[in-house]
């Protein structure tokens, strides 16, 4: 190992704060550092090659070493690296508004861009708020969500979170959030007490949850329901048919804004630029951030009904929140150079082409594994759900997932050279999200490893 090596390792040791990180886990080993990237693959300091199977954070579509990326960055630094939108505009934001309100389905044309998706998910709730009181119903401020749904870290956004786990230490939170059950249809026996429902069934009956809740509230003070295209903690959750549709009916009927989560979902996630493509619904908001510059610069975004802004346009009212980096030009200009590599490389038909194989290539995970449950997902986002038991679906005790993922699976993935998540949010799983360019050598290389690292795992236990 060579002095800067070193030095760097020793870095990360002493002074470097890890997010949603157990530290007592490198007491006695070093921190995993990741270096360099290229294509479908990261590289470590010590120069092993591990395949990128979660996208960075769901994040790197494009893959990774994209040299017209960093030269869009270094070009727009040059010209103007910094201006704020607070009463300015500059050109890159503008271009970058108008091309995204091209996207959108229906009649979302007003971007409001943040640094995360956390931040966008803050915003929409603020935006809810206001504008309610804005049109006359002030008692609407309040949210619904689903349970184990992750919606960020701040405040509010932590608020709308589903997971109490990581809401216990930073109470009390934002009043106002609600929780129903989530669209996860392999266990939709033991959620509703009602066996054998079908798909479309148990769809309807989700949906209807989120109309039971908004009624319980009153209607009139339940602003908006927040909900992923794909829910991402718990294992990839896809919506049932029909779900989408009757939440959409639910939220006309009680004048209730559907927000469609999309930090993990747009940008080519799902196989298609925005989830409503794929499951055919139109949101009133579309909050997102990770795919939009594939990760090369920070970025994230509110994307806004017309109807929304119109309180705005005219008189003395303004909606009162902004970030400093909030559409900075640099992470604008990546994002635009993105979005021209999705269109030029047929990023979409290249994921929508390739997700029977890569389905396929996880669900064969079951011919000789037992430990595998059930196999979930859409486009480049899926997750394996793992089981003591197949034919009951019997789950795993806390002390028995503790060691089963933190204590084997997450490192020995790893080990093998496959970077994917191993979570344990909801029932364990593990997560796969490579990035949009990946293929089937990519897929087989993934199979190959999970098949490897599942067999030991199901030996030991």
């Amino acid at each position: 190992m060579t002095q800067p090596e070193h030095d760097v390792l020793k870095a990360a040791q002493d002074n470097l704060w890890l997010h949603f990180t157990r530290h007592s886990s490198y007491q006695k080993s070093e921190v995993p550092t990741i270096v360099r990237g290229e294509g479908s693959y990261i590289y470590d300091i010590h120069g092993k090659r591990y395949l990128d199977g979660l996208a960075g954070l769901f994040v790197v579509q494009v893959g990774h070493g994209r040299g017209e990326l960093a030269e869009a960055a270094a070009k727009q630094a040059q010209e103007l690296a910094f201006f704020p939108l607070w009463s300015y505009a500059h050109p890159k934001a503008a271009e970058l508004a108008q091309r995204l309100a091209s996207l959108t389905p229906g009649d979302l044309n007003r971007v409001f861009f943040t640094t995360s998706g956390s931040e966008a998910v803050e915003s929409a709730w603020k935006l809810a708020k206001q504008y309610y009181k804005l049109i006359g119903k002030p008692l609407k401020h309040k949210v619904i969500s689903r349970q184990i749904a992750y919606h960020g870290t701040t405040q509010g956004a932590l608020s709308i979170t589903g997971i109490p786990a990581f809401k216990q230490m930073f109470e009390p939170l934002v009043p106002g959030s609600v929780r129903v059950p989530n669209t996860n249809h392999y266990r939709a026996d033991e959620t509703t007490g009602v066996p054998g429902m079908t798909p479309e069934e148990y769809g309807y009956w989700a949906a209807e949850r989120v109309a039971r809740a908004i009624e319980m509230e009153g209607p009139d003070t339940v602003a908006a329901v927040f909900a992923e295209p794909v829910q991402n903690a718990g294992g990839c959750f896809p919506p049932p048919p029909g779900y989408w549709q009757r939440l959409r009916e639910i939220c006309d009927e009680y004048d209730v804004l559907l927000v469609s989560d999309e930090v993990i979902c747009a940008f080519g996630r799902l196989g298609t630029m925005f989830g409503g493509e794929k499951f055919d619904y139109v949101p009133d908001i579309i909050t997102c951030a990770k795919g939009m510059t594939s990760g090369y610069s920070p970025i994230g975004a509110m994307i806004a009904h017309d109807r929304l802004f119109e309180p705005f346009k005219n008189g003395d009212e303004i909606f009162a929140h902004g970030y400093t980096f909030g559409g900075h030009p640099v992470s604008a200009a990546v994002a635009l150079a993105n979005l021209d590599i999705f269109e030029r490389e047929d990023l979409l038909g290249h994921v929508t082409r390739n997700e029977p194989l890569f389905r396929a290539t996880l669900e064969s995970l079951k011919d000789d594994l037992p430990i595998v449950g059930d196999v979930r997902g859409s486009g480049y986002f899926w997750g394996i759900e793992l089981v003591k038991d197949r034919d009951t679906k019997e789950t795993f005790n806390a002390e028995e997932s503790e060691r089963l993922l933190r204590g084997f699976l997450s490192q020995a993935l790893f080990d093998a050279g496959l970077y994917c998540r191993a979570d344990d949010r909801g029932d364990p799983v593990i997560q796969l999200a490579p990035p949009l360019i990946a293929g089937p050598r990519e897929f087989e290389e993934i199979g190959g490893i999970l098949r490897s690292v599942l067999k030991e795992a199901w030996a030991r236990l």
